[in-house]
This record gives C-alpha cells, sequence and structure tokens, in this order.
C-alpha cells in the first residue's frame, strides 16, 4: 500500500516538475532547429546537412542533458537544493588545502549566478517572441502586431507576480504535459511521411557535418546549443521537486516528446525546402495554427514563469549569502516555501524583456544573444562539480577528471561556437553578468572591510560584563536587544549609548543572526541561547540561505522554550545604521568603497528583512570611514 501511495506521489511530482523544471526546455523546439538553418549559417537544405544537426542535437541531449545532468550534476545537492550558487555554497565545506584556488573557484561561482539573471532577462523575451511570431503564418497582415502583442503579454506576464504562482502553478504541469505530447504528435505526424529520418541518431551524421562544412559547421553549434538550454535550470529546480521525479518527466515524457519534434521537423523541410524559415508551425495543418500558437504561447508564459521564479529564489539566496543587499522578499504561498515575490527584481526583469524585444525585434535577432550566458554557467558548473567529486566524493582524478573532461569538451565547443555571437547580440547578458558580478563582489568584499572597521572602536564582551560587574550602572525597566554581527564583542550601538547615558536595561539581549551555507536550518536547531550574566543573554541565531528570517517568531519559539520572562514583540530592538565614507584605506579601490556606500544606503532596512516589530525598533547612527 505504501508503494502504490509513493508511486502516486512519485507521478504527481513528476507532472509538477514537467511545469516548473521543463518549461525552458520545452519550448525550445520553436526556435532551436531553425536557427540552425539561418540565413548567417549559409547551409544548404539537403540529407547531410539535416542528418547532421539533428544527430548533433539527438546527442546534445543524450550527453548534456541526460547523462551530465540527470546522472551526476544532480547528485551534488547541497541538502536538497541544487543550483550553481548551492554547488559554490557547498564548496566552502570541502578540505580544499588551497585558500588561493577556494577563492577563484567561488569567484567562478558568483560569476555564473550573475550570468543566470541575464539568462532570465532573455528567456521570457526569446520565448514569448518566437510563439507570437507564429501568427504571421495565420495572416501576413499580423505581422506588425507581433511586438506590441509580445510586450502586452510580457507585461501581463510580470504584473501578475505579486498574486503569486500557488493557483497558476496547479495547472502548469497538465498544460505543459499538454504541450509536449502536441510537439510529439506533430513530430510523429511528420516522420511518418519519411521514416528514414530517424537514421540520424547515428553519430556518424554529425561527424560527417563537421567533415563536409568545417567552419561553418562549428558555427552552426551556437544555435543547436538552443536545444539543451534548461539544463542549468533543471539542475536549479532540484530543490522543489527532488531527483526521482525530474529524472522521471525527463526519460518518460520530455526526452521522446522533443526528439520526434525536432527530428519530425527535419523530415519535413526534406519534404518541403521553403518550410525552414519557420518548420515548427509548418508541421502544423492549417486548420491547427491558431490553437498551436495559443499552445506555445501559453507554454512559453509557463516557461517564463518558471524561470522568473528560479531568479527570484537565486536573489533570496543571493541575500542571504551577502552577495547583494537585503531587498523585499515576499511570500505568496503559507504553504509553498518557495514561492516568492521580489518587487525589486521582478520590475528590472519586466524593463530589461521589454527593451530587448524593441531592440532585437525576432526572436532570431534574440538567439543571437542568447547562449552564451548558460553555456558559460554549463562550463563553471562541471568545473566546481570536478571539485565536488574529488573531494566531497573521494573520487579518484583517473575517474572525475576523464567524466569532467568529456563534459568540458561537448560544452566548450558550445561555447566557442557561443563566443561568435557576441558581437550581434552576446554582448549583453555578458555584459548584465559582468555589472552583476561586480556588484555581487563589491558587496560582499565590503560587508567583510566593514566588519573589520567596526571591530577598530568596539569593546570585548567579556570586558564589558566585567565593567558592569564592577560599576554597576543604572538599569532602567525593560528589554533591549542589541543585534550585531560579532557575537564576542559589545554591539557598537549599546556601546555608544552606554558611553553617553552611562545606564543599561534591566534586561539585556546580544543577538547575532548567521546564515549558513546550507539551505535549510530546523526550526529546533535555530535559536542557542547563553545566559553570560545578571538578566543578560547572548541569543544567536542560524537561518540557512533558503529561510526567510523571521527574529521575533524564533525568539518567541526560545522564550516558551525556556520559560524566559522575555517578550520579543514588546522589547526594544536597537539596530545600527552606518554612514559610510570612501577613503584610501587599504581594503577596495575608491570607486568600489564609494558603490559599496550607494548599495548601502539603498539596501532594504534590517527591520523589515528581519521583520522586527517596526514601533519597537531604535536606530542609532555612526560614521565609518572604509
Amino acid at each position: 500500500m505504501k508503494s502504490n501511495e509513493d508511486s502516486k506521489l512519485k507521478l504527481g511530482m513528476g507532472l509538477a516538475a514537467l511545469g516548473v523544471v521543463y518549461g525552458d526546455i520545452g519550448t525550445s523546439p520553436l526556435y532551436a532547429f531553425k536557427e540552425s538553418f539561418h540565413h548567417t549559417h549559409d547551409l544548404l537544405v539537403n540529407t547531410t546537412n539535416v542528418y547532421g544537426i539533428l544527430s548533433l542535437i539527438f546527442w546534445s541531449l543524450i550527453s548534456v542533458v541526460s547523462i551530465k545532468y540527470l546522472v551526476f550534476i544532480v547528485r551534488a545537492d547541497n541538502q536538497g537544493e541544487g543550483g550553481v550558487l548551492a554547488l559554490t555554497a557547498l564548496l566552502q565545506n570541502l578540505s580544499i588545502k588551497s585558500k588561493n584556488l577556494l577563492k577563484v573557484l567561488t569567484l567562478f561561482g558568483i560569476f555564473g549566478t550573475a550570468l543566470l539573471y541575464g539568462d532570465g532577462m532573455i528567456t521570457p523575451a526569446i520565448s514569448v517572441l518566437s510563439a507570437v511570431e507564429g501568427l504571421e503564418f495565420i495572416t501576413p497582415a499580423l505581422h506588425s502586431y507581433i511586438i506590441p502583442i509580445t510586450i502586452v503579454i510580457l507585461i501581463a506576464l510580470f504584473s501578475i507576480q505579486r498574486h503569486g504562482t500557488a493557483v497558476v502553478g496547479k495547472i502548469f504541469g497538465p498544460l505543459t504535459l499538454t504541450w509536449f505530447i502536441i510537439i510529439g504528435i506533430l513530430g510523429i505526424y511528420q516522420i511518418t511521411k519519411d521514416p528514414s529520418i530517424l537514421q540520424a541518431v547515428n553519430p556518424y551524421y554529425a561527424i560527417k557535418f563537421f567533415h563536409v562544412n568545417a567552419f561553418k559547421g562549428f558555427t552552426v553549434l551556437g544555435s543547436v546549443f538552443l536545444c539543451v538550454t534548461g539544463g542549468e535550470a533543471l539542475y536549479s529546480d532540484l530543490g522543489h521537486f527532488g531527483k526521482g521525479p525530474i529524472r522521471l518527466a525527463w526519460f518518460a515524457v520530455v526526452l521522446p516528446c522533443l526528439i520526434l519534434c525536432y527530428f519530425g521537423q527535419g523530415a519535413l523541410i526534406l519534404q518541403n525546402p521553403e518550410a525552414v524559415k519557420n518548420p515548427f508551425y509548418l508541421m502544423a495543418p492549417e486548420w491547427a495554427l491558431i490553437p498551436l500558437v495559443v499552445m506555445a504561447t501559453l507554454s512559453t508564459c509557463i516557461a517564463s514563469q518558471a524561470l522568473i521564479t528560479g531568479v527570484f529564489s537565486l536573489t533570496m539566496q543571493a541575500v542571504q549569502l551577502q552577495y547583494i543587499p537585503r531587498v523585499t522578499i515576499d511570500h505568496t504561498s503559507e504553504e509553498e516555501f518557495g514561492q516568492i515575490y521580489v518587487r525589486t527584481v521582478n520590475f528590472l526583469l519586466m524593463i530589461a524583456c521589454i527593451v530587448l524585444v524593441l531592440t532585437f525585434k525576432s526572436s532570431s535577432n534574440l538567439a543571437a544573444a542568447y547562449g552564451i550566458a548558460v553555456t558559460t554557467t554549463m562550463v563553471i558548473t562541471t568545473i566546481l562539480f570536478y571539485f565536488v567529486a574529488r573531494y566531497a566524493w573521494n573520487w579518484s582524478p583517473l575517474v572525475a577528471l576523464p567524466l569532467c573532461a568529456f563534459f568540458l569538451v561537448i560544452e566548450g565547443s558550445f561555447f566557442g561556437a557561443n563566443l561568435l555571437k557576441v558581437l550581434h547580440g552576446g554582448w549583453f547578458p555578458l555584459l548584465v553578468g559582468i555589472i552583476l558580478y561586480t556588484l555581487m563582489t563589491t558587496w560582499n568584499r565590503g560587508r567583510q572591510i566593514l566588519a573589520e572597521r567596526m571591530l577598530e572602536f568596539i569593546m570585548p564582551l567579556p570586558d564589558f560584563l566585567t565593567e558592569i560587574r564592577t560599576k554597576r550602572p543604572v538599569r532602567v525597566p525593560g528589554v533591549a536587544i542589541y543585534m550585531s554581527g560579532h557575537p564576542q564583542y559589545v554591539p557598537p550601538t549599546l556601546y555608544q549609548s552606554y558611553r553617553h547615558f552611562n545606564c543599561i536595561h534591566e534586561h539585556l539581549v546580544f543577538l547575532s543572526v548567521h546564515t549558513s551555507d546550507i539551505p535549510h536550518v530546523p526550526v529546533s536547531n535555530r535559536v542557542k541561547l547563553q545566559d553570560i550574566g545578571p538578566n543578560i543573554y547572548r541569543i544567536a541565531i542560524e537561518y540557512g540561505f533558503m529561510d526567510l528570517p523571521n527574529v521575533p517568531h524564533d525568539l518567541q519559539n526560545l522564550v516558551l522554550a525556556h520559560n524566559l520572562t522575555l517578550k520579543p514583540f514588546e522589547s526594544t530592538y536597537f539596530l545600527g545604521r552606518e554612514h559610510l565614507i570612501a577613503t584610501e584605506r587599504k581594503g577596495m579601490m575608491l570607486w568600489r568603497e564609494r558603490l559599496f556606500a550607494v548599495m548601502s544606503r539603498n539596501a532594504q532596512p534590517a527591520t523589515r528583512f528581519f521583520q522586527l516589530p517596526r514601533e519597537r525598533v531604535v536606530e542609532i547612527g555612526s560614521v565609518i570611514e572604509l
């Protein structure tokens, strides 16, 4: 009985994974095969080229997605969570002797994370635009409406984000399943007209393609790569569904339907070379065009929705790991933790998508910008995976090195081909990645420097406790909770007020909040209490990088567990507010210190981030020279 229930649960999770995990890769047939025959490649529509490209697509899906990600990479999870940032956090616990090597690997991971934001901007734009472009096959008169309709759909898509995906998410799986069945049937319909197209699974045709086309064949890899662009998103969504359902959905539904669809497009253009202008839509009978365009648009919205949600999740991880400033994060579901909304990120993504559509004007032009970010992140993931395999799983170099080298040869080829697209639009995700990488590393390093500067004028906690025992300052009624990032030192806010007023509260709490490099910290292990003096406590709260902080709530659990007299929702919280001044002191370059100061001023207040009661917060300012 339990086995049947487990099977039903796995099937249900697999269905849900279809909508969230495979929305991106599932809409790739709209443009991947078409772009391989784009006029810039100057490829003839003949048996050699069609079979060669289909063979490349088939073996790319097998080697990159099926083998690399679903057999190996998904095993490298950080307590169930996946993605390049989780993989980077996992490295911090490994016994890598070289600190410089660890630093370089961490910077690789940050850059890979930054590039995913560029992918998050391009995916909704190219997916929705490629779907709406089907309108011109219904009637050419609709051509001038393609861009306005695309923009309207994108605005609507981003506008509903604040309501959450709890309701919409329930229909993602069935809709995406319907989409895969449709594209599979379309593929079968065309394959039955020319079954010999199935010979293209033979890797001989891929080798022959390169032999005949030489460097021209290499440039086509930049378009072939579009068929696997959802691979990294698959790994990032690991924490939502787990390995089993994701693997089940891929091998049972996604992979077979994608292969049928791509091979159907190949069979079509061999019969009718003119269909190369958009083989996906021309696979369908004329009467099915309108419903197919509607279904494609819905599917691309689902694919975009999944990626937008992934960027929100990535942002929360980056905030918790102190790579970007605090931002307002709203949870849109009481049942599902992963359903969050980040207003600032949502608005910036929407503006970026609209600008991309207006600038590039067609999915073919956008395809030139697509791929460089994802393939770079894939290469970074493979490199990081090698060190996890070596130092976490204790694999022999004789096993780990050849395996990762095999993946790097494939991804390196894709990377090289995509580099050729830099001047034609590939510069955009790289520019976004470089800007965000600079912001992330500046924020992280700036926080470290700020912590060092704060230590210069604060008192060690043992000295302070000795002083108040000997001097016995006035204890005013009430509970004061002083937040500080240095548990061994007196919080600067307390130090300043004590020096000015020579009094302290009757009950003192030194509170430090730490973010771990694991995704979630159980509530039972989250809060630690230490009694360090008469009515003086030191409390440490530890959150995982996927946990949303709620300090009063966790303090209340502590109070109930230890029967304390503290009242977290009636206590006074003392926070510091630093006014930062860039100087020539050793730390960062002057322009980065100024940038950090600007970012710090615009970060979300700690009051809201830690969900403190606003009316109970007192802020004490100080001037810090960086």
